[in-house]
Protein backbone atom coordinates (compact mmCIF):
# COMPACT_ATOMS: atom_id res chain seq x y z
CA UNK A 1 0.00 0.00 0.00
CA UNK A 2 1.84 3.25 -0.88
CA UNK A 3 1.29 6.71 0.69
CA UNK A 4 -1.34 7.79 -0.98
CA UNK A 5 -3.62 4.60 -0.14
CA UNK A 6 -2.41 4.55 3.43
CA UNK A 7 -3.79 8.46 3.47
CA UNK A 8 -7.40 7.43 1.87
CA UNK A 9 -7.66 4.75 4.11
CA UNK A 10 -6.84 7.04 7.27
CA UNK A 11 -9.58 9.25 6.24
CA UNK A 12 -12.08 6.40 5.83
CA UNK A 13 -11.63 5.16 9.23
CA UNK A 14 -11.46 8.61 10.77
CA UNK A 15 -14.78 9.25 9.21
CA UNK A 16 -16.48 6.26 10.07
CA UNK A 17 -15.31 6.13 13.87
CA UNK A 18 -16.76 10.06 13.77
CA UNK A 19 -20.15 8.65 12.03
CA UNK A 20 -20.19 5.71 14.76
CA UNK A 21 -19.14 8.44 17.67
CA UNK A 22 -22.23 10.27 15.97
CA UNK A 23 -24.76 7.57 16.01
CA UNK A 24 -23.95 6.94 19.90
CA UNK A 25 -24.50 10.32 20.47
CA UNK A 26 -27.03 12.19 18.42
CA UNK A 27 -26.64 15.58 20.57
CA UNK A 28 -23.04 15.76 19.08
CA UNK A 29 -23.91 14.64 16.11
CA UNK A 30 -26.72 17.48 16.05
CA UNK A 31 -24.07 19.53 16.53
CA UNK A 32 -22.12 18.89 13.20
CA UNK A 33 -25.22 19.05 11.42
CA UNK A 34 -26.54 22.71 12.88
CA UNK A 35 -23.28 24.27 12.06
CA UNK A 36 -22.77 22.19 8.58
CA UNK A 37 -26.33 23.87 7.59
CA UNK A 38 -25.44 27.24 9.27
CA UNK A 39 -28.67 27.87 11.60
CA UNK A 40 -27.10 30.33 13.66
CA UNK A 41 -26.24 33.04 11.55
CA UNK A 42 -29.75 33.54 10.26
CA UNK A 43 -31.40 33.16 13.84
CA UNK A 44 -29.09 34.61 15.55
CA UNK A 45 -29.66 38.77 16.11
CA UNK A 46 -28.65 39.66 19.78
CA UNK A 47 -29.33 36.10 21.46
CA UNK A 48 -28.34 32.97 20.07
CA UNK A 49 -31.13 31.40 18.34
CA UNK A 50 -33.91 34.00 19.70
CA UNK A 51 -34.26 34.85 15.82
CA UNK A 52 -34.82 38.49 15.24
CA UNK A 53 -32.34 39.20 12.73
CA UNK A 54 -33.57 41.31 9.82
CA UNK A 55 -32.87 39.85 6.70
CA UNK A 56 -33.50 42.04 4.07
CA UNK A 57 -34.41 41.27 0.49
CA UNK A 58 -36.09 42.63 -2.65
CA UNK A 59 -39.37 41.48 -1.30
CA UNK A 60 -38.75 43.07 2.02
CA UNK A 61 -37.70 42.29 5.38
CA UNK A 62 -37.66 39.08 6.40
CA UNK A 63 -37.08 38.14 10.41
CA UNK A 64 -35.85 34.18 11.23
CA UNK A 65 -38.50 32.82 14.16
CA UNK A 66 -36.67 31.98 18.06
CA UNK A 67 -35.90 28.24 17.32
CA UNK A 68 -34.80 27.84 21.11
CA UNK A 69 -36.79 25.16 23.24
CA UNK A 70 -39.12 27.37 24.58
CA UNK A 71 -42.43 25.85 24.60
CA UNK A 72 -44.12 29.37 24.10
CA UNK A 73 -42.00 31.28 21.71
CA UNK A 74 -39.52 28.86 19.69
CA UNK A 75 -39.83 25.22 18.78
CA UNK A 76 -39.91 23.66 22.50
CA UNK A 77 -43.22 22.18 21.89
CA UNK A 78 -42.55 20.33 18.35
CA UNK A 79 -42.29 16.63 17.65
CA UNK A 80 -38.65 15.23 15.47
CA UNK A 81 -41.37 14.75 12.72
CA UNK A 82 -42.48 18.63 13.15
CA UNK A 83 -38.71 18.95 12.23
CA UNK A 84 -38.64 16.93 9.35
CA UNK A 85 -41.96 18.68 7.97
CA UNK A 86 -40.73 22.23 8.84
CA UNK A 87 -37.46 21.25 6.83
CA UNK A 88 -38.30 19.07 4.09
CA UNK A 89 -41.73 20.37 2.96
CA UNK A 90 -41.57 23.98 4.04
CA UNK A 91 -44.73 23.59 6.81
CA UNK A 92 -45.19 24.74 9.99
CA UNK A 93 -46.73 22.37 12.77
CA UNK A 94 -50.29 24.46 11.85
CA UNK A 95 -49.83 23.76 8.39
CA UNK A 96 -48.51 27.40 7.57
CA UNK A 97 -46.54 27.50 4.45
CA UNK A 98 -42.91 29.29 5.29
CA UNK A 99 -41.34 31.38 3.41
CA UNK A 100 -38.24 30.28 1.16
CA UNK A 101 -36.07 32.59 2.94
CA UNK A 102 -35.97 29.97 4.67
CA UNK A 103 -33.72 27.78 2.90
CA UNK A 104 -36.27 24.25 3.14
CA UNK A 105 -35.88 24.00 -1.27
CA UNK A 106 -32.30 22.97 -0.15
CA UNK A 107 -32.55 21.39 3.73
CA UNK A 108 -36.05 19.51 2.01
CA UNK A 109 -32.87 16.75 0.59
CA UNK A 110 -31.44 16.15 4.79
CA UNK A 111 -31.62 12.92 5.85
CA UNK A 112 -33.76 11.87 8.43
CA UNK A 113 -30.75 10.78 10.84
CA UNK A 114 -29.36 14.45 10.21
CA UNK A 115 -32.80 15.57 10.84
CA UNK A 116 -33.25 13.98 14.03
CA UNK A 117 -30.19 14.57 15.26
CA UNK A 118 -30.24 18.51 14.93
CA UNK A 119 -33.89 17.84 16.67
CA UNK A 120 -31.90 16.70 19.51
CA UNK A 121 -29.25 19.34 19.42
CA UNK A 122 -32.19 22.06 19.25
CA UNK A 123 -33.96 20.76 22.34
CA UNK A 124 -30.86 21.09 24.44
CA UNK A 125 -29.96 24.54 24.02
CA UNK A 126 -30.85 27.56 25.90
CA UNK A 127 -34.62 28.58 25.95
CA UNK A 128 -35.47 32.27 24.89
CA UNK A 129 -38.48 33.90 25.63
CA UNK A 130 -38.07 36.40 22.73
CA UNK A 131 -40.97 37.03 20.46
CA UNK A 132 -41.65 36.18 17.08
CA UNK A 133 -41.20 39.46 14.59
CA UNK A 134 -43.82 39.19 11.68
CA UNK A 135 -41.96 39.81 8.38
CA UNK A 136 -42.50 43.35 6.74
CA UNK A 137 -42.75 42.33 3.22
CA UNK A 138 -44.12 44.02 -0.05
CA UNK A 139 -47.36 42.93 -1.41
CA UNK A 140 -48.28 40.62 -3.16
CA UNK A 141 -45.55 38.79 -1.50
CA UNK A 142 -46.94 39.45 1.95
CA UNK A 143 -49.95 36.85 1.02
CA UNK A 144 -48.83 34.03 2.68
CA UNK A 145 -51.51 31.70 0.67
CA UNK A 146 -49.71 32.41 -2.19
CA UNK A 147 -47.23 30.49 -1.24
CA UNK A 148 -48.41 27.14 -2.51
CA UNK A 149 -49.10 28.02 -6.01
CA UNK A 150 -44.96 29.50 -5.83
CA UNK A 151 -44.45 25.80 -4.37
CA UNK A 152 -46.50 23.74 -7.19
CA UNK A 153 -44.18 25.88 -9.68
CA UNK A 154 -40.86 26.58 -7.49
CA UNK A 155 -40.18 23.95 -5.17
CA UNK A 156 -39.36 20.63 -5.45
CA UNK A 157 -39.19 18.13 -2.60
CA UNK A 158 -37.15 14.83 -1.75
CA UNK A 159 -34.36 13.25 -0.02
CA UNK A 160 -30.67 13.51 -1.43
CA UNK A 161 -30.22 10.60 -3.40
CA UNK A 162 -26.78 9.46 -4.21
CA UNK A 163 -25.65 9.50 -7.77
CA UNK A 164 -23.86 5.57 -7.95
CA UNK A 165 -22.01 6.38 -10.43
CA UNK A 166 -20.19 9.00 -8.35
CA UNK A 167 -17.56 8.33 -5.90
CA UNK A 168 -18.31 8.20 -2.45
CA UNK A 169 -16.46 11.44 -1.21
CA UNK A 170 -18.10 13.40 -4.42
CA UNK A 171 -22.08 12.88 -3.11
CA UNK A 172 -20.80 13.92 0.20
CA UNK A 173 -19.92 16.92 -1.12
CA UNK A 174 -23.09 17.15 -3.28
CA UNK A 175 -24.87 16.72 -0.48
CA UNK A 176 -23.19 19.42 1.72
CA UNK A 177 -23.35 21.97 -1.34
CA UNK A 178 -27.27 20.85 -2.43
CA UNK A 179 -28.86 20.00 0.97
CA UNK A 180 -26.75 20.51 4.43
CA UNK A 181 -24.71 24.02 2.69
CA UNK A 182 -27.36 25.28 0.63
CA UNK A 183 -25.02 27.10 -1.32
CA UNK A 184 -27.02 27.81 -4.03
CA UNK A 185 -29.65 29.44 -1.93
CA UNK A 186 -27.28 32.37 -2.52
CA UNK A 187 -25.24 31.36 -5.17
CA UNK A 188 -27.93 30.63 -7.85
CA UNK A 189 -29.63 34.30 -9.34
CA UNK A 190 -33.61 34.21 -8.71
CA UNK A 191 -36.14 35.29 -11.25
CA UNK A 192 -38.95 37.66 -10.70
CA UNK A 193 -40.93 36.01 -8.25
CA UNK A 194 -37.62 34.17 -6.60
CA UNK A 195 -37.53 30.87 -8.25
CA UNK A 196 -33.86 30.04 -8.64
CA UNK A 197 -32.29 30.03 -12.67
CA UNK A 198 -31.37 26.53 -12.86
CA UNK A 199 -29.78 27.21 -16.50
CA UNK A 200 -27.44 29.19 -13.81
CA UNK A 201 -26.60 27.06 -10.86
CA UNK A 202 -24.14 28.84 -8.91
CA UNK A 203 -23.09 31.22 -11.36
CA UNK A 204 -23.54 33.91 -9.33
CA UNK A 205 -26.33 36.52 -8.16
CA UNK A 206 -26.91 40.17 -8.59
CA UNK A 207 -27.31 40.76 -4.71
CA UNK A 208 -27.36 39.32 -1.23
CA UNK A 209 -29.15 40.25 1.73
CA UNK A 210 -26.53 42.98 2.38
CA UNK A 211 -26.63 44.74 -1.22
CA UNK A 212 -23.16 42.09 -2.45
CA UNK A 213 -22.89 40.38 -5.24
CA UNK A 214 -22.55 37.18 -4.59
CA UNK A 215 -20.24 35.10 -6.73
CA UNK A 216 -19.85 32.64 -9.64
CA UNK A 217 -18.36 29.72 -8.29
CA UNK A 218 -19.34 27.41 -11.24
CA UNK A 219 -15.56 26.29 -12.64
CA UNK A 220 -15.87 28.80 -15.29
CA UNK A 221 -11.82 30.13 -15.91
CA UNK A 222 -12.67 33.11 -16.64
CA UNK A 223 -15.89 34.41 -14.82
CA UNK A 224 -16.00 31.43 -12.14
CA UNK A 225 -13.40 29.10 -9.69
CA UNK A 226 -11.82 27.68 -12.72
CA UNK A 227 -8.78 28.69 -12.12
CA UNK A 228 -8.91 27.24 -8.63
CA UNK A 229 -7.52 23.76 -7.73
CA UNK A 230 -9.74 21.49 -5.48
CA UNK A 231 -5.92 22.79 -2.69
CA UNK A 232 -7.36 26.50 -3.00
CA UNK A 233 -10.61 25.84 -2.34
CA UNK A 234 -10.05 23.63 0.87
CA UNK A 235 -7.92 26.44 2.11
CA UNK A 236 -10.25 28.96 1.23
CA UNK A 237 -13.14 26.58 2.94
CA UNK A 238 -10.74 26.53 5.92
CA UNK A 239 -8.87 29.87 6.28
CA UNK A 240 -10.96 32.85 4.19
CA UNK A 241 -7.74 33.28 2.01
CA UNK A 242 -8.03 33.35 -1.90
CA UNK A 243 -5.19 32.53 -4.38
CA UNK A 244 -4.39 35.61 -4.86
CA UNK A 245 -3.95 36.29 -1.55
CA UNK A 246 -7.06 38.27 -0.26
CA UNK A 247 -9.69 37.24 2.08
CA UNK A 248 -13.51 36.76 1.80
CA UNK A 249 -15.79 39.95 2.29
CA UNK A 250 -19.32 40.20 3.61
CA UNK A 251 -21.75 37.58 4.35
CA UNK A 252 -19.17 34.82 2.98
CA UNK A 253 -17.11 35.55 6.15
CA UNK A 254 -20.19 34.65 8.62
CA UNK A 255 -20.58 31.62 6.60
CA UNK A 256 -17.00 30.84 6.90
CA UNK A 257 -16.70 31.57 10.66
CA UNK A 258 -19.93 29.76 11.70
CA UNK A 259 -19.85 27.15 9.24
CA UNK A 260 -17.41 26.07 6.46
CA UNK A 261 -14.57 26.27 9.37
CA UNK A 262 -16.10 23.68 11.37
CA UNK A 263 -16.33 21.21 9.45
CA UNK A 264 -13.83 18.10 9.10
CA UNK A 265 -10.95 18.59 6.60
CA UNK A 266 -12.70 15.56 4.58
CA UNK A 267 -15.97 17.35 4.44
CA UNK A 268 -14.12 20.21 2.91
CA UNK A 269 -12.59 18.29 0.72
CA UNK A 270 -15.89 16.98 -0.42
CA UNK A 271 -17.06 20.21 -0.87
CA UNK A 272 -14.15 21.35 -3.22
CA UNK A 273 -14.22 18.11 -5.27
CA UNK A 274 -17.98 18.52 -6.07
CA UNK A 275 -17.57 21.94 -7.00
CA UNK A 276 -14.89 21.22 -9.05
CA UNK A 277 -17.38 19.35 -11.16
CA UNK A 278 -20.66 21.47 -11.77
CA UNK A 279 -21.19 22.78 -14.88
CA UNK A 280 -19.25 25.67 -16.01
CA UNK A 281 -21.15 29.13 -16.71
CA UNK A 282 -19.83 31.56 -18.13
CA UNK A 283 -21.66 34.83 -16.02
CA UNK A 284 -19.70 38.42 -15.32
CA UNK A 285 -21.65 39.98 -12.93
CA UNK A 286 -21.19 43.97 -13.06
CA UNK A 287 -20.80 46.84 -10.50
CA UNK A 288 -23.86 47.83 -11.85
CA UNK A 289 -26.18 45.01 -10.93
CA UNK A 290 -29.55 45.15 -9.55
CA UNK A 291 -31.56 43.26 -7.21
CA UNK A 292 -33.94 42.23 -10.20
CA UNK A 293 -31.55 41.81 -12.69
CA UNK A 294 -31.73 38.14 -13.12
CA UNK A 295 -34.99 37.93 -13.05
CA UNK A 296 -37.59 37.21 -16.18
CA UNK A 297 -41.32 36.79 -15.93
CA UNK A 298 -40.63 33.37 -17.30
CA UNK A 299 -38.14 31.87 -14.92
CA UNK A 300 -41.16 28.49 -14.11
CA UNK A 301 -38.60 25.41 -13.88
CA UNK A 302 -39.73 22.99 -15.95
Amino acid sequence: MNRYSRFLALITWCCAAWTSAAAENPVEHGRYVFFAAGCISCHTADEALAGGRAIESPYGTFYPPNITPSREHGIGSWEKTDLERALRQGMSPQGEHYYPAFPYPSYTGMTREDIHALYAYLMNQQTSARQNRPHELYWPYSSRPLLSHWKDRGFRPGTFSPDPARSAQWNRGAYLARALGHCSECHTPRGFLGVPRSDLYLAGACSDPQGDTVPNITPDHETGIGNWTCNDLMHFLHSGRKPDGSFAGGLMTEVLATSCMRLTEYDRESLAFYLKTVPPVHRKLGILCGPFDDATLYDWPE
